[in-house]
């Protein structure tokens, strides 16, 4: 087995072969539907990574001469399926918007899959800067790693993944119970309470879920802290004083989520905004020395050096000719979009404005979602924030090239216009994400890097073809909050609807830039205050979980913020006993478990209401069952989740 220090591997082992390519298909089909669920319903989605790597260990043991490489082809595969879904955080806007109907097939697997190889092919030369010679810890990455170490040892590592693999599959199955039961109403999914704050309004709102249990522990304590203090600033600070400024009729419910829409998310994108721009300038001076280096391995190879197997990127020419390829169908795409209705006419000047704002917006997101994937891992990393940086500025784009005293048709093809350019810079954005995380992993165990990112564009085809069918049939299901087709049980897509209600602000005029202009100082006071603890050697708070503490709903955040105090305690548990690794890796199996179930849960039932024609076809009591509803469910959930931290704690004990 290669070892950390990158030197040359003995032999040519298996690694990219096609056994290995079509399970990580399989699993990236099965985990992109889950993930497209969890996204729209409460705007967060799961790196599948580790789960990834356990499940090919477990069907792959099964051959003699399978590898610890050909283990990592397969999660480098799969983890496409934690990313490429987080284009739901910006196409569902456009029918929400009404441009949309439905998801057109080809239009929008082309906008997924051109966005994500750029996004392989944009992080090539920033593996050097970004992975190799850099000290950003990059969690996930490491614990794929050690996945993948102990499941290519003896009979120890066999016990282990066996271990693990239970872990997974009873916490999937408690969860999607508990999902069911919720359905069927005799357990509420969700408590809250909305009362009077003064002359103002606010409430208190958890998801009792599972997967947003999971995703908490995920994210760490840090993160977890970082989000309650933007819930703290949102929902108890901020939003009284709004609505005491705001009165409206009706309930303080009503009142409050009116007010919350209307203000407390444009300050959330503030801070955001601020966020993300301190974190380009932090790491520009890296990014401009990696590709340096990438180009001198380049020349090296050329002039006939022989690199070790861990140095060999895709060499930088075919990076440079991918990329300018990959232009082509991607001008295609917009040249139907706007080559008929109310932006014919203009397609040279809104392709070209949009393929320069691709290349140099697409680079600099790369290196900015590379960068937060290596400090806090690819799965707490806030792509969205990205997005709502790169709406604003494809706007912002257009009102150059356009202005804004256009007819309303015209505005609102603009708008569609925005968005598509969006979606594309947004696959970008979340496959650089994950790659580095997944070329890390890669380079602690002896990999080649060449054959993972060819992996990771095969990855990239098999997501863009599965997402729209699934996008499909939540529309058809469901519906999303604020489109015409919407029902009772509406999709929030949070993500995607403030991005849309960004890009028609700006083209609009009437965008709050009061509310993003106080995020905005307040985003700098965050990242003061972070800076400062930095130095004090405390907890750090990062400007971007509290920016996501402010602008997703309370429901969302609370469950996410006692999930990291559950995983810190775990975690705390874990680094005490006899091997503290394998207890902190059955802690992130613990979680991923509770994520997943409840996450393809969620697309069956989308399928059973789709079928049905009803939104509640498993409701088996009505509203006056809540009462015991909401108490029994809360016990029960609290019940089901010390159980099962408590099963995985006797497995990690017991010999």
């Amino acid at each position: 087995m290669a070892n950390e220090t990158g030197g040359a591997r003995a032999g040519s082992p298996l690694e990219l072969t096609l056994r290995g390519v079509l399970l990580g298909g399989i699993i990236t089909l099965l985990f992109t539907a889950a993930n497209v669920y969890l996204g729209l319903k409460v705007g967060l989605t799961f790196a599948t990574s580790i789960p990834a790597a356990v499940i090919s260990m477990a069907i792959l043991r099964g051959f003699k001469d399978s590898t610890i490489f050909e283990n990592n082809i397969v999660q480098t595969v799969a983890s496409a399926a934690g990313t490429l879904a987080a284009i739901i955080f910006v196409l569902p806007g456009l029918v929400m918007i009404g441009w949309w109907q439905g998801f057109p097939y080809w239009t929008t697997a082309a906008i997924t899959g051109t966005g994500g190889i750029l996004g392989v092919l944009f992080s090539v030369p920033l593996r050097r800067a970004l992975v190799i010679d850099t000290p950003l810890p990059y969690p996930e990455g490491h614990a794929a790693a050690e996945v993948l170490r102990v499941g290519s040892q003896s009979r120890e590592g066999a016990e282990e993944s066996a271990k693990g693999l239970s872990v997974l599959l009873w916490n999937a199955l408690v969860s999607a119970g508990f999902a069911i039961l919720t359905q069927t109403r005799l357990v509420v999914a969700e408590a809250s309470a909305w009362f009077r704050a003064g002359p103002g309004a606010t409430g208190i709102s958890g998801g009792l879920s599972f997967a947003l249990m999971g995703v908490g522990h995920l994210v760490g304590i840090s993160v977890g802290m970082a989000m309650f203090l933007g819930l703290v600033v949102g929902w108890w600070a901020l939003l009284p004083m709004l609505t005491a400024q705001n009165p409206l009729p009706g309930g303080a419910e009503v009142w409050a989520l009116t007010v919350f829409s209307d203000n407390v998310r444009f300050f959330g994108a503030g801070v955001i905004g601020v966020a993300a721009v301190w974190t380009l300038l932090r790491i520009a001076g890296p990014v401009i020395g990696g590709v340096r280096s990438a180009m001198a391995a380049s020349r090296a190879r050329q002039s006939g050096q022989a690199l070790a197997v861990e140095e060999q990127d895709l060499p930088i020419s075919i990076v440079f000719i991918g990329t300018l390829a990959m232009l082509v169908p991607i001008a295609i795409l917009l040249w139907s979009v706007v080559g008929a209705g109310p932006l014919a006419g203009s397609e040279m000047l809104l392709i070209s404005g949009a393929l320069l704002f691709i290349l140099v917006i697409g680079l600099l997101i790369a290196a900015v979602c590379g960068y937060m994937a290596g400090l806090i891992g690819a799965s707490n990393s806030p792509v969205s924030g990205i997005g709502i940086l790169s709406v604003v500025a494809a706007s912002l784009m257009l009102v150059g090239l356009f202005g804004r005293d256009q007819p309303p048709g015209t505005t609102d093809a603009l708008v569609a216009y925005a968005l598509i350019v969006t979606g594309i810079v947004f696959g970008v954005a979340t496959i650089s994400n994950d790659n580095l995380q997944d070329l890390k992993t890669g380079q602690l165990i002896g990999a080649t890097p060449w054959k993972q990112q060819v992996a990771l564009v095969i990855g990239v085809v098999f997501g863009s073809l599965v997402i729209p069918p699934v996008l499909d049939l939540l529309n058809t299901a469901f519906g999303f909050a604020g489109a015409a087709n919407a029902g009772p049980n509406a999709l929030p897509a949070p993500q995607a609807a403030l991005i849309s209600t960004l890009a028609k602000g700006v083209l609009g005029g009437n965008l709050n830039w009061a509310m993003i202009g106080w995020g905005a100082v307040a985003g700098a006071a965050f990242i003061v205050l972070d800076e400062i603890l930095g130095v004090m050697g405390r907890l750090r708070l990062p400007p971007l979980g509290v920016g996501i503490g402010i602008y997703l709903p309370m429901s969302v955040i609370l469950p996410t913020v006692i999930g990291s105090v559950l995983g810190f305690f775990y975690d705390r548990w874990a680094s005490k006993q006899r091997d503290p690794e394998f207890a902190e890796r059955m802690g992130v199996l613990t979680a991923t478990g509770l994520i997943v179930g409840e996450s393809l849960w969620g697309v069956g039932f989308a399928a059973i209401v789709a079928a049905s024609g009803s939104d509640t076809p498993l409701a088996v009591v009505g509203d006056d069952f809540a009462g015991p509803a909401l108490i029994g469910g809360t016990l029960l959930f609290f019940v089901l989740v010390h159980g099962l931290y408590r099963r995985t704690r006797k497995l990690v004990t017991s010999d």
